[in-house]
């Protein structure tokens, strides 16, 4: 009798899947559809962008040839077409490269170029700081102290990874620009913190030597 009751209870399961399946077959299918054509569609996407990333690269290291052959204006004019149409890493680095190229033939055409890097917020902290600092050693031997100071100081903080090359421009500037006091100032944060490069404590050094004594009160 149990068997009979058994073979009742898969019957009736079978109608109600039998149910389910024709109610709602049509949703589960397409839904594995969506999941194929999802997963198909990132596949894709990775892809193009894998293709993309090696195309740069590719085209990277081709303008890098151009600078190393002393190409300056070829160089810099590659590393600008990368970078209008090249993956964010690429673009970020060949608008770097692009700037330093220019400075081989205009200093302050360059500095624009690494200012427009800096004031870009969408390439990130440290890129808009390292771009700064490219800007400032350009400018360091024409710039006033005022400028290099609103320019440098931010990135002159206790945290700031490029503080230690930001306190020595801000150095050497107050020093170009005959403000002993400023320059004592930076100086005094290079000898202070205790990861400032030797070789960047020697030339803090060999300033600090050139500075006038301080008049004593």
């Amino acid at each position: 009798m149990s068997e009979l009751f058994d073979e009742v209870d898969e019957e009736v399961r079978r109608e109600q899947l039998k149910k389910l399946w024709d109610r709602y077959s049509v949703y589960f299918i397409a839904l594995m559809v969506l999941i194929v054509a999802a997963v198909g569609g990132w596949r894709g996407y990775q892809y193009l962008e894998a293709k993309k990333a090696a195309e740069a690269g590719a085209a990277f290291e081709k303008a890098a040839e151009l600078s190393e052959q002393a190409k300056h204006a070829e160089a810099e004019t590659a590393f600008t077409e990368l970078a209008a149409k090249a993956p964010s890493g690429y673009r970020t680095l060949a608008r770097l490269r692009a700037a330093a190229e220019a400075a081989a033939r205009d200093p302050k055409a360059a500095a624009k170029l690494y200012d427009d890097i800096a004031a870009d917020r969408s390439v990130g902290g440290e890129w808009q700081d390292l771009a700064k600092i490219r800007a400032a050693g350009l400018l360091v031997d024409s710039a006033s102290y005022a400028d290099m100071q609103q320019r440098l100081e931010s990135s002159a903080t206790p945290k700031s990874t490029f503080r230690h090359s930001a306190r020595e421009m801000l150095a050497l500037s107050a020093w170009r620009n005959n403000d002993a006091t400023a320059a004592r100032k930076w100086l005094d944060a290079i000898a202070e913190d205790g990861e400032t490069p030797s070789g960047l404590r020697s030339r803090a050094e060999a300033l600090q030597a050139l500075l006038p004594p301080v008049a004593k009160s």
